[in-house]
This record gives C-alpha cells, sequence and structure tokens, in this order.
C-alpha cells in the first residue's frame, strides 16, 4: 500500500490550479487535527463530479469542470466562497487503475438549487449531500509519499477506540502544489477522514 499514496496523491494534486488549495481558509484553525480525532461531522452539500479510470487523468479532468462550474455560479451566487476541494475513493487501493472511482467535490457553503448551463462536455456536476456523522480525521503535514503512515495511525487510532471503518477514504486538500510550482512538499496540508461507527 505504501507504494499507492504517492502515486495516487502526487497525480491528483499536481494537476490542480493554486486556486484549488490556496482559497484563503486560515489553517491554523485545522492544527488540533494534527492528533487523530473522531468529531460528529454534519452533512455539507457540495458540488460534485464522479469519474471513472486512472487518477491522474480523472482527477485533472474533474477539478476543471468543478471549478468552471462553481465560478459560473458565483456569478449568480456571489455570496459562494471557494473551499478547499475534497475527494473520495470508495475503492480498495489495490483495484486496477482504470476502474478506479474518484468521487470529486467542492464544498457549497450557501444553498444552491439550479446549475448554470454547461457545454454538454462530460463529466457532469450535480448538486449532492455528502453525508458525515461519526467521522475519524487528521491532518498530514508533508510529503504526499509519506501520507501512508498518517493513515496507519488514524486507522490504529480508529480500532483503539472501538470504532471501525463505516465508509470511504476521504481527502480534503487544505494545501499543496500549484498550477506552476511543487511549492515545498513538507509544508502540504491534507485532512484524511473515514466515516466510523461502533464495533
Amino acid at each position: 500500500m505504501k507504494n499507492v499514496y504517492p502515486f495516487l496523491f502526487m497525480l491528483i494534486l499536481f494537476a490542480a490550479p493554486l486556486s484549488l488549495f490556496n482559497c484563503g481558509h486560515n489553517l491554523s484553525a485545522y492544527q488540533h487535527l494534527r492528533n487523530p480525532q473522531i468529531n460528529d461531522i454534519p452533512d455539507q452539500p457540495m458540488l460534485e463530479v464522479t469519474m471513472q479510470g486512472a487518477p491522474e487523468t480523472t482527477a485533472k479532468i474533474s477539478f476543471k469542470r468543478l471549478y468552471q462550474t462553481f465560478y459560473k455560479m458565483k456569478r449568480t451566487h456571489r455570496d459562494l466562497k471557494a473551499k478547499a476541494p475534497r475527494a473520495r475513493w470508495p475503492m480498495s487501493f489495490d483495484t486496477p487503475a482504470d476502474e478506479w472511482i474518484g468521487i470529486f467535490g467542492v464544498p457549497l457553503n450557501v444553498p444552491v438549487q439550479d446549475l448554470p448551463e454547461m457545454a454538454t462536455e462530460k463529466p457532469e456536476a450535480k448538486i449532492v449531500t455528502w453525508k458525515y456523522g461519526p467521522t475519524a480525521e487528521i491532518l498530514h503535514i508533508g510529503a504526499y509519499d509519506a501520507e501512508g503512515k498518517t493513515v496507519d495511525i488514524l486507522k490504529n487510532f480508529i480500532d483503539e477506540n472501538g470504532y471501525k471503518v463505516a465508509g470511504a477514504h476521504e481527502e480534503e486538500y487544505l494545501k499543496g502544489p500549484g498550477m506552476f510550482f511543487m511549492g515545498n512538499p513538507k509544508k502540504y496540508q491534507t485532512i484524511i477522514r473515514y466515516p466510523v461507527e461502533k464495533k
């Protein structure tokens, strides 16, 4: 599994534009998650795109579509604020690359009922609600090729506290590489989440 993390997350995040990862949010607000926690997270309205295929291809296409749609929505919903994007990966990490399912999302901070008319090209964006509830989460600070250790810490914490993983692996990309520059990988910040339930 350790070899999967650099492949997956570097390809996803390097392909995305700077605006996806540095959305003006206060990174200090997330530092309490350096230690794993189980929190009751409210459900979140999302602008979502789902694609099947190799992550290095689907992530780039999906994030592009999401933000094209998002910024067109802002023309009529001026209170919309760009927030850090997220992705859910429901497949096992040993799934062949062309069978991967990526569920990519951008949080919506105000109610939006209708999407703007967009070109007919795929993938299609839609408005959904991501369900949460009891969720184990941890802040990973550093390069993506070191993320496997953080995932192991979180999963051990889940087990030791009498819980089990009850859904897809989720990432929230607080800070990462931009469109033109990698930045310092040691300063990347990513929240890793798993829905949990009591054993």
